[in-house]
């Protein structure tokens, strides 16, 4: 298995560098032809969101495909080689898998259980379906992400992190200000978290949202699609002393909002929801006259979180799938080894009946095609078990070496079959 992961995120990635290596809409489907048009990189997708930058591909040598992703990505942030690299992670051939099978579970999630990677996954594959970078390799591995993160979604509580985290919060806010019609909300933080929130006010009547971000063009997205206002990051502290409701959610590693950004709110009540994971917000606003203040540990605590026991399901899921999946391609990797094992059999079969031809010109038509009847059935017997067993060991620990012995005994060359030569196609349809 040749499948690489190069990549960072909000565990290995401060905001500053994640925001310059991110890759906005219009660019991914650039980035993706310059990748796929390397002689080093067979097959490649790219998934880009507001919390990670991940390139999947399938390489025919590790070394030279993980420089040339590197270099691309290094190239599009407008860093050094040498400075991202303190960033990025890489997964090889299992771990790879395992990876992307976590990612599209949502347990390498920020705010572990969201659901929205799957629909960016789905994005980023189709994608590369359209632009012709997705081959068998990766088409058997996203859709086999995307099944299993359906999966963990459907069959543990996780699923519900990400909205029940917003809607918990939202409710804390209703209580201490009534109905949130009518109120102005600040959103810090522009990314799938901020337009979680935005989208779930929208859906409570709020019609007075106020977007910042370090990127003036992410809050200017986002607050477009609100029908709100956008403010510089800047501005914080005049755009908090005018808001009802704060809500702030950055991926920033250290405090967006400091405690003297807040002062005493007792003529103007101020709710604020810190929905990220390190906290953005002081929680010493807490002791400020007016301000109530709720972070994840309290929406923990309240039942909003997922739970250890749900973590430990969907990662069971996830073990569980990887070790079909991968038994699955070991039998795929056999294959080849099979048939050229059936090719090289009736070979010598039709070798020998031609043989059998001229020493025998007069035979009986009839007698010919009973004898080539029975060594056909003589060769398909002594050939079924080991081509049975040998499908069987596949799926275990080493049963690549079982596979190799097969074409050494033999002599075989799997790739000069043509019907194994051809490369597979994904069959027709998008993502599941």
């Amino acid at each position: 298995m040749s499948v690489v992961v190069v990549g960072l995120s909000h565990r290995t990635a401060p905001v500053s560098v994640l925001e310059r290596a991110a890759v906005p809409g219009d660019g991914i489907r650039k980035t993706v032809e310059e990748l796929n048009a390397s002689e080093v990189i067979s097959e490649v997708l790219l998934l880009s969101t507001c919390n990670r930058v991940e390139v999947y591909a399938d390489v025919p040598r590790f070394h030279p495909g993980v420089a040339e992703i590197t270099t691309v990505l290094a190239r599009h942030a407008g860093l050094a080689v040498a400075d991202l690299s303190d960033h990025l992670y890489v997964h090889f051939a299992e771990a790879a898998v395992q990876h992307v099978f976590a990612v599209a579970s949502g347990l390498d999630s920020m705010v572990v259980g969201e659901s929205q990677i799957l629909g960016q996954l789905r994005a980023a594959y189709a994608l590369g379906t359209d632009v012709g970078s997705v081959g068998s390799v990766l088409h058997d591995l996203a859709q086999s992400a995307l099944r299993v993160g359906k999966r963990v979604h459907s069959d543990t509580g996780i699923d519900r992190a990400g909205a029940s985290i917003v809607a918990v919060a939202l409710d804390r806010a209703t209580e201490q200000l009534g109905s949130l019609a009518g109120q102005r909300v600040l959103i810090v933080g522009a990314g799938s978290m901020g337009a979680l929130a935005g989208a779930t006010l929208r859906r409570r009547g709020v019609t007075d949202v106020v977007v910042a971000n370090r990127s003036p063009e992410r809050a200017a997205r986002l607050a477009t699609a609100l029908d709100g206002r956008a403010a510089p990051l800047a501005d914080l502290a005049q755009e908090i002393g005018s808001a009802d409701v704060l809500i702030s959610s950055t991926g920033s590693t250290g405090l967006v909002v400091e405690a003297d950004m807040i002062g005493d709110r007792s003529e103007r009540p101020l709710v604020v929801l810190d929905l990220a994971l390190p906290r953005d917000v002081d929680p010493a606003v807490a002791v400020r006259r007016g301000v109530s203040y709720t972070d994840l540990d309290a929406l923990r605590t309240a039942g909003a979180m997922v739970s250890d026991s749900e973590v430990a399901a969907a990662t069971a899921i996830v073990t569980d799938e990887l070790r079909e999946y991968l038994s699955a391609q070991q039998r795929l990797a056999v294959a080849p080894t099979v048939t050229a094992l059936r090719a090289r059999a009736n070979q010598v079969i039709d070798a020998e009946l031609s043989r059998l031809d001229g020493r025998l010109p007069d035979l009986d038509p009839t007698a010919r095609r009973e004898v080539a009847d029975a060594v056909r059935r003589a060769v398909e017997k002594v050939l079924h078990a080991p081509t049975v067993r040998v499908k069987e060991l596949a799926s275990e620990p080493g049963g690549d070496h079982y596979a190799a012995a097969l074409r050494e005994l033999f002599d075989l060359d799997p790739a000069a079959v043509e019907s194994v030569a051809a490369v597979k196609q994904p069959s027709g349809g998008g993502a599941s």
